[in-house]
């Protein structure tokens, strides 16, 4: 799966050879590309792939002009990089992570700075406003705030701003990092449009697999390395004949998981629908009671192997890393009881006119992977910062953990741990030194403080970056220390908010593995996630809409309702946007 180099084929958008470039961080040389061989052809979209400190930022940084190669040649559409980056910058469109945009300004005043950015002439900027504002639907929004948007609003303008000068190509740095399915799916809708109308070439970079094979081309990187590039279907061949689903009619499935994991030959494990996915390191079906006795009566099924199967076979096995003492508040297990332990009745929270959660009421019992699903201000992160009493509500009564949230808030919040978006986490101080400061504001002092620091340090791999300032850390390792810090206190209700949203999927197995761990242990978990695929690892889901919920019930439940003869298995995502859809088409009746 080398780079082409037939000397017949076309020239390029983007021809990437020998190229090297390091840095210096904390006294230490880090090398981040190591001699990257790879090519975007004309008129494709091109998938960069690979887990957290792969390269992939640091590649298309210098594919823009941004940065340049310590060593290699990059040709961006004919011009070499390094002779001229001001000359590629000009030509291209560039979204860099996060979007880039300023909060303070209105979109118009966005479009308005990146068109002086790139020499647009004044003349011709009605014309190419009107273009982008219909092609991304932010025509009735010019005079609002970038800041005020939603996630997947802000996506589109930032698409916007890349391509407000006419490009024949296009580089989006984790462009879907955070938005919901509904804008994730738009903007692919987006993206092939350009490049079947316009034939423009795009290189993308993911944290999504699935947006992988959505994908032409894809370069699969890691630590610095090429280790291969290809269409998405001859990754997914490497691993034909090794992919099953395993079901056991009277076990659940995170425990068919967990007897699976530690199976000799097995190369990845993950929840699937109403069964668990194994893949493994040869062909053949697998003698599932020699993996392990208990799974003697599951039934086992090959299946369609996927790029997501290649990816683990490939960089997978010397990356995960198994829980063998799993993380919680309590040494022993406890399981579920059937208590109700967060008790929603009539949530309401109003901002003046505006509501943000309107008339919710749910349930959920001690020990459940409980799902908040919903499209980028449906209202989530609201509902979490009422369930822990961080915001008051309007109206509605709250109980969690066996306390009326408006009575005795400060009681109620000693039975939580909250991991917020982006993880909240004190940028500027060590990693030792924010799990210091979390563990004082959950009240503990002394000995106990010190236990829990060292518990957290050794049980998430924390120790040899104790002296690490938190922000200079991958995502994965912040997403680790974050989740560390909102169980240093052994809270028997844990709220995640958009937990793995842009980590890497060995990042993502590995935080799964411990929530897994902890519902086992008879942990309350309740979940925010734009990821559909986590969906399915939940006990329960709500979706929300606007402040409302729309459907209640388990994923299987949820999927039924869509099922057909055109879709007779349709996914979490299949379910979610058909939900969304039919809410705005009823409020548009």
């Amino acid at each position: 799966m080398a780079p082409k180099n037939d000397s017949q084929s076309p020239a390029p958008a983007c021809l990437i050879q020998g190229l090297s470039r390091s840095f210096r961080l904390a006294g230490r040389t880090i090398q981040a590309l190591d001699q990257v061989d790879a090519r975007v052809e004309q008129g494709t979209v091109t998938g960069l792939v690979g887990p957290d400190a792969a390269g992939k930022t640091t590649l298309m940084r210098i594919c823009v002009g941004l940065l340049l190669p310590h060593q290699g040649k990059v040709e961006v559409l004919g011009v070499d990089v390094t002779r001229d980056p001001q000359l590629v910058q000009s030509l291209v469109g560039y979204m860099p992570q996060r979007f880039g945009l300023y909060q303070d300004l209105t979109v118009r005043e966005n479009l308005d700075l990146y068109a002086d950015l790139r020499d647009l002439a004044p003349e011709q900027r009605p014309e190419r406003y009107r273009v982008l504002m219909e092609m991304t639907g932010l025509g009735p929004f010019q005079k609002r705030l970038a800041g005020a948007l939603s996630g997947g609003m802000k996506q589109k303008l930032g698409l916007a701003c890349a391509l407000v000068k006419p490009t024949r190509m296009l580089i989006l740095d984790e462009p879907t990092v955070g938005v919901d399915p509904v804008s994730r799916r738009e903007l692919w809708q987006i993206v092939y449009h350009l490049v079947e109308s316009e034939g423009l070439s795009v290189l993308l970079s993911t944290s999504y697999l699935d947006e992988a094979e959505r994908c032409q081309q894809v370069v699969l990187l890691h630590q610095g390395r090429v280790l291969g590039q290809g269409s998405p279907e001859s990754f997914s061949r490497r691993v034909r004949g090794r992919s099953f689903l395993v079901s056991h009619p009277e076990m659940g499935r995170r425990r068919v998981q967990r007897l699976l994991a530690g199976a000799p030959g097995v190369v990845d494990v993950l929840i699937q629908g109403e069964g668990v996915r194994l893949v493994r390191d040869r062909p053949g079906r697998p003698h599932l009671d020699q993996l392990h006795p208990e799974l003697a009566g599951a039934t086992v099924e090959e299946v369609e192997p996927r790029f997501e199967d290649s990816f683990m076979d490939m960089l997978g096995q010397d990356q995960e890393r198994t829980v063998s003492s799993p993380p919680g508040p309590a040494p022993d297990p406890q399981p579920s009881d059937g208590e109700t332990v967060i008790e929603v009745e009539g949530l309401t929270r109003r901002f003046g006119d505006f509501y943000a959660v309107n008339d919710i009421s749910f349930q959920v019992r001690r020990g459940e992977i409980f799902g908040l699903l919903g499209a980028n201000g449906a209202g989530k992160s609201t509902t979490f910062r009422m369930l822990c009493g961080l915001l008051p509500p309007t109206r509605g009564k709250l109980r969690v953990a066996g306390w009326d949230l408006g009575r005795a808030p400060a009681r109620a919040r000693a039975s939580i741990g909250y991991m917020a978006q982006s993880f909240s986490l004190y940028t500027q101080l060590s990693v030792a030194d924010n799990l210091r400061f979390f563990a004082s504001a959950y009240g503990l002092r002394g000995r106990k403080r010190r236990r829990r620091l060292a518990w957290a340090l050794e049980e998430f791999d924390l120790a040899p970056l104790a002296r690490a300032t938190s922000g200079q850390l991958p995502l994965g390792y912040k997403q680790r220390l974050a989740l560390a810090a909102a169980l240093m206190h052994r809270p028997e209700i844990i709220f995640l908010d958009e937990p793995t949203s842009g980590v890497d999927p060995l990042a993502r197995r590995e935080f799964w593995r411990r929530i897994n761990a902890l519902a086992d242990q008879g942990v309350t978990v309740m979940i925010t996630t734009h990821h559909l695929e986590e969906a399915e690892f939940c006990d329960h889901l709500v979706i929300m809409d606007r402040g409302r919920i729309l459907a209640r019930g388990t994923p299987r439940e949820m999927k039924a309702r869509f099922r057909s003869a055109q879709n007779p298995n349709p996914t979490m995502e299949d379910a979610f946007i058909a939900l969304l859809e039919e809410s705005r088409q009823k409020e548009a009746a």
